[in-house]
């Protein structure tokens, strides 16, 4: 088998670096980029840059965005008295194309997972007691995935939540074991929504 050098070498070893990208797939994607007009790859890596330099966390939720407070925690009509906990952005826009929560949002980053060293202190479990402090919190909806983490998750925010008297409540049926939200269609993710069960 060729092996790569320079430019292409360098380029194989960024995308293999993505999330679910193997040696063929970075290999499919260099190549495609490289057949590219160079001015479509030019505003791909100034989305890029832009995107980093641009996108920060929510101030109040911790979800992407491009403002210091993102639309869904800006929005009046949103009941602030209802938080959902997700672990990753991407379980929001889930959960959003249901068109079924009208409450807001907390966005984890992650899940407690002791094998790969991810502690209570790597998700922004902070920022969420923070809110929790603040009042006006009667539910807290967890829709943490029903993995092994995401179950030590659930714990744990029923372990926060606890002494504020907060009701907590988990996403019910509908997912089935093991499955991530954002593999979960819209009919089923309304069902959990409405199904909830309180921790």
């Amino acid at each position: 088998m060729v092996s790569f050098t320079g430019p292409i070498a360098q380029l194989l070893d960024e995308l293999g670096r993505l999330p679910g990208i193997g040696p063929k797939s970075a290999q499919r994607l260099a190549f495609y980029l490289l057949e590219r007009p160079r001015g479509e790859v030019e505003r791909l890596a100034s989305a890029l840059v832009e995107a980093r330099e641009r996108v920060r966390r929510c101030a109040i939720c911790c979800d992407w965005t491009d403002q210091e407070v993102c639309p869904i925690c800006q929005d009046p009509r949103r009941d602030p008295s209802l938080i959902c906990v997700v672990e990753h952005p991407k379980d929001v826009r889930a959960l959003e194309k249901t068109g079924q929560f009208r409450g807001r949002y907390h966005v984890l980053h992650g899940a407690l997972s002791p094998l790969d060293d991810v502690g209570p202190e790597d998700l922004t479990l902070v920022q969420l007691r923070k809110r929790l402090e603040e009042g006006g919190v009667q539910e807290l909806i967890v829709a943490t995935d029903p993995d092994m983490e995401g179950e030590a998750t659930a714990f744990e925010l029923v372990r926060l939540a606890r002494p504020f008297g907060i009701k907590v409540t988990r996403l019910a049926r509908g997912l089935p074991e093991g499955a991530d939200l954002d593999y979960a269609d819209d009919s089923t993710l309304r069902l959990a929504l409405e199904g909830r069960r309180e921790l």
